[in-house]
């Protein structure tokens, strides 16, 4: 399924990273903790957290992940959004709980 279809469908805000929409996601990911991430995660997942630091651009490009949901209504702080459009890694936004999310998100990639 195409990121732009999970925005959608999801009803996420785009925070940055705008020119990556056409991705394939290929599952979802949810973690808080960056070394978790790193060593779990999968190129192409899409990643559910509520961490919103800079960090979080570097493990989503070093992953090759399709983008990052900052859940709980969280806001990055304009660096993090400066380094998610300089990297091309799409930042996205949700009032939901990480877990309500990934449950959405898994239902969504399954069907």
């Amino acid at each position: 399924m195409k990121l732009k279809e999970i925005i959608e469908k999801l009803q996420l805000k785009v925070l940055a990273g705008q020119d990556k929409l056409d991705v394939e996601v290929t599952g979802g990911y949810t973690s808080d903790l960056l070394s978790d991430v790193i060593a779990n995660s999968k190129e192409g997942n899409l990643w559910i957290t509520l961490q919103t630091h800079q960090n979080i651009i570097a493990v989503a490009k070093l992953k090759d992940l399709s983008g990052i949901i900052i859940v709980n209504n969280r806001e990055p702080d304009e660096d993090t959004l400066q380094k998610a459009n300089e990297e091309n890694v799409s930042l996205l936004g949700s009032e939901e709980t990480a877990f309500e999310v990934s449950g959405k998100l898994h239902k969504l990639i399954s069907s």
